[in-house]
């Protein structure tokens, strides 16, 4: 498994790393084929000392996406958070494949590329300033409201296996969720 640290306005020391690697490695009993880890680890100067530090932790296993995101007062309590909400989510889409005889292989994955975000201009109208261009895979509309929950995304854009058509699947006020099909004018 690769394991990839970011740290910014925080310097990632050893000891740092070897930390996440040992939170990291007890997910894998979860995920035993996990390809790859990503950790990015922000801290800034708030007026609230407990969001201090962000910590994004995405997991990839087998082209499902998992991500989780925590703040808190200190690098090693936010780790903590995160490792252990992602197990929870994990458990909870594992029980969902087992009982409906899928495998984790089932769902499938967006693979985003973000490009910077671009240098902001005086104007009087909003404009666009960040493009991302990803790959969209065929999948029903139940793979796509179950990896969009691995996402925590409030929506998530896919190719609908059924129709042959870019579909969108959101997450409505009332917890249920919506479909958008598009209709040419």
């Amino acid at each position: 498994m690769e394991l990839q640290v970011v740290g910014k306005n925080l310097e990632v020391t050893q000891q740092l790393r070897e930390y996440l690697s040992k939170k990291i490695d007890k997910l894998t009993r979860y995920l035993p084929n996990m390809d790859e880890a990503k950790v990015e680890i922000h801290e800034e100067k708030t007026k609230s000392p407990a969001h201090r530090v962000t910590v994004q932790l995405t997991l990839k296993n087998k082209g499902t996406i998992l991500r989780g995101e925590e703040r808190s007062a200190n690098v090693h309590t936010a780790i903590d958070a995160v490792t252990e909400a992602l197990a929870r989510r994990i458990e909870r889409y594992k029980g969902k494949f087992d009982k409906k005889g899928k495998s984790a292989a089932a769902v499938r994955q967006l693979t985003f590329t973000p490009e910077e975000p671009a240098v902001e201009t005086e104007s009087t109208s909003p404009e666009v300033v960040r493009v991302k261009h990803f790959t969209v895979k065929s999948m029903t509309v139940a793979e796509a409201t179950e990896q969009m929950e691995l996402l925590s995304h409030d929506f998530f854009l896919f190719m609908n296996s059924e129709s042959g058509e870019l579909n969108l699947v959101y997450r409505r006020k009332d917890g249920n969720y919506g479909l958008i099909e598009p209709e040419l004018a």
